[in-house]
């Protein structure tokens, strides 16, 4: 396994409550302003009634109850060949649901201060994707900009669930654009699943399995249908952690609905194709012209018959260390990558690295921050 290249375009932290609070306007942390109520809280709402805890865990999973900083991440990569990781958040993942605008933005730049110092600082292995209070837009617009400008971040993340609006709102087009001038990829991630319509779930598994892809189609269903992509032809956006199936579907089933239902757009800000384009083609031709990327942690079994369909060129291999995912685990999906008989060398040269160099541009140390520089 150490003789190919390994980009891990999923991987995650575990936030570090005290140090975050240190980063914290004074008016969330001292006793003379909020009493106290925020001193010693996670700073994220929590990630909902669905997480509660109804069954267990595989051994080693969420580092086994301890916690996982930059030193075990490091023992990890080398267990695992891994040669750089791309960092998102545990807790940050319900950063959407955040309600006040000014406690979202000073949450955001905490963490991605913290992010920045803790693991960016520390080792070139380390890429961020900063966090953005999408609850009001253009602090989300600055706080890109000094992400990538100044903390060294490689992007950022959308919010998949919990943003008032969905991520093709015209309120957030302003986002897109900042990541096009930056040349910075944006990451949809999901985590929260409540209002889903499984609220009522009484087992966690099927919640989790049916929300994270489920975020990712209403995410890029958002961003392809109000013509986001058209928009900002530099703008290149992820969707991890859903697995690969949902991207089939949406190929599937957003070109025959398109066909049945077409939207009248008497303001020209809707998706617009190409006399006798269709939808499917319209979304190969973004996955060719290497805009939309899709995590895979290597246990999916439809990873060969995606590639069959789509190619190759979208898929990123993800570990999401560590969360349910351990060294063993991650070695196993690495291996089911390299013994998969229907995957030539090239796509698994595609899978493991080279697409999340393009994506992230990991390679070249950041595209998105050399070209602000």
């Amino acid at each position: 396994m150490t003789q190919v290249r390994i980009i891990d375009a999923d991987g995650h932290v575990f936030e570090d409550t005290a140090a975050m609070g240190k980063r914290m306007p004074r008016v969330y942390r001292d006793w003379k302003y909020a009493h106290g109520i925020f001193a010693g809280q996670p700073w994220f709402p929590p990630l909902g009634h669905l997480h509660t805890p109804t069954g267990t865990n595989p051994p080693g999973a969420f580092g086994d109850g301890k916690h996982v900083g930059v030193e075990e991440w490091m023992r990890f990569m080398d267990a695992t060949g891994i040669e750089s990781a791309v960092l998102f958040p545990t807790n940050g993942l319900t950063m959407g649901h955040i309600a006040n605008s000014d406690y979202a933005i000073a949450v955001a730049r905490a963490y991605n201060d913290w992010l920045a110092e803790t693991y960016v600082e520390r080792s070139g292995a380390f890429r961020g994707m900063g966090l953005l209070a999408m609850q009001e837009p253009g602090a989300a617009v600055e706080e890109l900009t000094r992400c990538v400008t100044e903390l060294g971040m490689t992007g950022a993340m959308l919010s998949g669930t919990g943003i008032k609006g969905n991520l093709g709102s015209k309120e957030y087009w302003p986002i897109y654009a900042e990541a096009e001038r930056l040349g910075c990829p944006l990451a949809v991630h999901a985590g929260n699943h409540i209002n889903f319509g499984m609220d009522q779930m009484n087992v966690f598994a099927p919640a989790h399995a049916i929300g994270h892809p489920l975020a990712m189609m209403i995410g890029l269903g958002g961003l392809v249908f109000n013509g986001v992509f058209d928009r900002f032809p530099g703008l290149r956006v992820g969707f991890l952690e859903g697995g690969v199936a949902w991207l089939l579907f949406c190929i599937e089933r957003f070109e025959s609905s398109h066909d049945n239902f077409l939207p009248l757009d008497w303001r020209g800000e809707l998706l617009k194709l190409p006399e006798g384009q269709s939808v499917s083609g319209y979304l190969l031709g973004l996955i060719e012209g290497g805009r939309i990327f899709v995590g895979a942690e290597g246990d999916e079994y439809t990873l060969a018959a995606a590639i069959g369909k789509v190619g190759n060129a979208p898929f990123m291999f993800s570990s999401d260390f560590p969360h349910e995912v351990n060294t063993e685990k991650c070695l196993h999906h690495l291996e089911e990558i390299f013994e998969h008989a229907e995957l030539s060398d090239e796509d698994r040269e595609a899978v493991l690295f080279r697409n999340a160099e393009r994506f992230y541009a990991v390679g070249t140390g950041g595209a998105a921050r050399a070209a602000a520089e």
